[in-house]
């Protein structure tokens, strides 16, 4: 039986997907977009299965990036994912945007993300478990909350990953798609919402 995995990603400013069959990376794509990534999203997982010359009815499993990152591109993504194992019948599986970035690293590491408006993310893995996700505001040395374990980033100056994100999400999810009681992607939110409800009162409803 071959496993086939799609795994795709939105959390920041750009449109990731790989395709993934019994783990080797039959496609892999990535688009730089600050927005529009909801219009693009579809269209490029049916290209790439359309060039595989796969269906949606030929896939095992859903992979999606959590976050944290980009507030409106997270919603996207775990949404689409969530849509689409419903409609299909499959398990969808969320991976965090640092769990991606360390994998295959041995422990003890840190993964560095950096996210919107001048912040930065660390979470540091070892042996005896994960510590959650530390925001960092611009101007705090990321090195210094490290504490001396390695620390590994796609987008800051420290050590790389072994491989693209996405790709990272889809080995992830291939070796998690069958876990029995699987939970449903969530978002990964570390701070809160850009978007506050208005502090004005409602209008005044007549009867």
């Amino acid at each position: 039986m071959t496993d086939t995995v799609l795994a795709f990603d939105t959390a920041f400013s750009s449109v990731s997907a790989c395709l993934l069959q019994e783990g080797r990376v039959v496609d892999l794509r990535h688009e730089e977009m600050a927005r529009g990534q909801a219009e693009r999203l579809m269209p490029m997982l049916e290209e790439m299965l359309q060039a595989a010359g796969l269906g949606w009815g030929d896939l095992d499993a859903l992979g999606v990036c959590t976050g944290p990152g980009n507030f409106t591109g997270i919603r996207i993504s775990v949404a689409a994912a969530r849509g689409l194992a419903l409609a299909l019948g499959i398990p969808a599986v969320g991976v965090s945007a640092t769990e991606a970035t360390v994998l295959d690293a041995p422990r003890p590491v840190a993964a560095a993300i950096f996210g919107t408006r001048r912040m930065s993310y660390l979470q540091q893995f070892t042996d005896q478990g994960t510590a959650p996700v530390q925001p960092v505001p611009e101007g705090q040395e990321i090195a210094d909350l490290a504490a001396g374990v390695p620390v590994l980033s796609y987008t800051l100056p420290f050590g790389a990953p072994s491989c693209p994100l996405v790709e990272a999400v889809a080995r992830i999810a291939a070796t998690r798609f069958r876990e029995p009681d699987l939970a449903r992607p969530t978002p990964l939110y570390v701070r809160p919402a850009d978007a506050a409800p208005s502090r004005e009162a409602p209008p005044a409803i007549l009867s």
